[in-house]
């Protein structure tokens, strides 16, 4: 998009680029990169408030704007830890569905700390959802299905990616995590 980015924001670019799309986590997110169809909003989660109302700003311009396929809500300061983010995950989902939005946006979401339930906080896999900070990813449902009514078996991507992950190995991926993440302003 070309709005002028954020640190934060353009670390995100640079963690799309350089990790999800560099590993193919996502097998989606390069053509929304190379389109600038993605969206990157910094966001103070220090008060939930104010981060869901941006939350719903962030639907309402998705549906002002065709030309925006996904925005990644960076949640910057409120939110370090992974339990707390998950609280704000659940009111944020329900905010969703309170808004008329279930079944046209989605959200995905992302944390330093991710770790799938009933995982081990050192398996690679985790990294499948780990982010430099903690994050929102907003989707279009539609645009969704569409991609993966033309992605061949994209029910194996969950697996491919965890093997992928696991073979890279979780100090590997650490590392690169760290190296895309500027030092704390905050």
């Amino acid at each position: 998009m070309p709005d002028t980015l954020t640190p934060a924001c353009a670390a995100t670019r640079d963690w799309v680029e350089g990790f999800v799309v560099a590993h193919n986590v996502c097998p989606f997110a390069r053509r929304e990169l190379v389109a600038e169809s993605i969206r990157f909003v910094e966001v103070s989660a220090a008060q939930w408030e104010p981060a869901l109302q941006a939350l719903v700003v962030e639907c309402r311009r998705l549906d002002a704007s065709a030309a925006i396929e996904t925005t990644l809500l960076v949640l910057r300061s409120g939110l370090e830890d992974f339990d707390d983010y998950l609280d704000f995950l659940a009111v944020a989902e329900a905010l969703l569905v309170e808004q008329g939005y279930e079944g046209t946006y989605q959200l995905a979401s992302f944390h330093p700390d991710y770790c799938f339930d009933g995982a081990e906080q050192d398996d690679p896999a985790n990294f499948t959802n780990r982010s430099p900070w903690p994050m929102l990813h907003l989707l279009r449902e539609a645009g969704l299905e569409h991609a993966l009514t033309h992605y061949p078996d994209p029910e194996a991507i969950p697996e491919r990616n965890i093997e992928r992950m696991r073979q890279l190995g979780s100090e590997r991926l650490a590392a690169e995590l760290a190296a895309l993440r500027p030092p704390r302003r905050d």
